[in-house]
């Protein structure tokens, strides 16, 4: 899943969820103005449409840190209802779907040994 050695701590997206989680008035604007939002904070145009698609494993490849995956996962759809169908959990199952599968099948961590 994520690796931490790939983080791009230069990455302008990372320091844009740094602060959108923070501010109620940035989370607002991500949901009505996310492409004003993102040339604001110096984003690129793959970051952004990366961004915009929701794309996760794409996200972690341009260098996004591991750990604000939820919170972009949060800030698109919300936290309330957490069930198994929810929009951020399934995002997250479909982008890891072969270890997600692991998980429930119990066989994660042989996978992990290899």
């Amino acid at each position: 899943m994520g690796n931490v050695e790939r983080v791009d701590k230069t990455l302008p997206l990372n320091d844009m969820i740094y602060y959108v989680r923070k501010d109620a008035v940035l989370r607002e604007r991500w949901l009505t103005d996310l492409e004003n939002l993102c040339r604001e904070f110096g984003c690129s145009e793959r970051e952004y449409e990366t961004l915009k698609a929701v794309d996760i494993r794409g996200l972690m490849d341009i260098g996004v840190h591991q750990y604000l995956i939820p919170h972009i996962l949060r800030l698109f759809y919300g936290v309330t209802g957490m069930t198994n169908n929810h929009p951020a959990l399934t995002a997250y199952r479909d982008a890891f779907s072969d270890e997600a599968q692991a998980a429930l099948d119990g066989t994660i961590w042989d996978r992990e040994k290899e």
